[in-house]
């Protein structure tokens, strides 16, 4: 009976994910999110006591994604910078692959400042890699005294950019070479004519 719950839960999770990546927050209907989950209304509301708190659990999916890679990539790499670079290489993929993503960048524009954005997705990501740009920086992999406000400015309006470029129908390769292209630019900048050069910009 557990195992059962636990499946009725991530069905509506999931089926929630893709309405509010497609219709939004306000348009999506619980009964068809229910249909899309193919549960009964009971069902739902033994789990979620609203369509705030489903939303919010498509949050929690989506932050949680987004942890669990991040600690996957900076196991494979003793490299802050790497990490990064191969954490936008993931998001891109991601977003083409993971609805709870793609409804997590939605779901935080249009629910900004109201009380059922309990986890916001926009804020954990940009802490996330803020983070390891400031480890980066702490690992001696960007140029000494540099300003952190123009790299963090940088890195936010690039993955806005990757969001913006897998919402359309380019192909995997090309969104790829693209990503891998953004690092090529930006990477002498970062570390400056003395930093490494060995870092991979293409994915893991």
């Amino acid at each position: 009976m557990q195992e059962r719950s636990v499946i009725t839960c991530r069905r509506l999770v999931t089926a929630a994910a893709e309405l509010f990546d497609r219709k939004g927050y306000v348009n999506a209907t619980l009964g068809e999110i229910t249909g899309a989950a193919r549960v009964t209304k009971g069902a739902l509301y033994f789990h979620f006591a609203s369509k705030g708190e489903l939303a919010h659990a498509v949050q929690t999916r989506g932050c949680t994604l987004l942890a669990q890679s991040v600690d996957r990539l900076a196991a494979r790499s003793s490299s802050p910078l790497q990490t990064l670079i191969d954490f936008t290489h993931w998001l891109a993929r991601g977003l083409r692959e993971e609805a709870a993503l793609r409804a997590n960048f939605r779901l935080s524009r249009e629910l900004r400042g109201e009380e059922v954005a309990g986890g916001d997705f926009t804020r954990a990501w940009m802490t996330t890699a803020w983070s390891l740009l400031d480890r980066a920086g702490a690992a001696g992999e960007l140029q000494d005294g540099a300003d952190r406000t123009g790299p963090q400015t940088l890195l936010a309006a690039a993955v806005a950019g990757i969001e913006l470029l897998a919402a359309t129908d380019m192909p995997d390769e090309e969104l790829t070479a693209r990503v891998a292209a953004l690092w090529d630019l930006a990477l002498p900048g970062l570390v400056g004519p003395s930093g490494r050069t060995d870092y991979r910009t293409t994915p893991p």
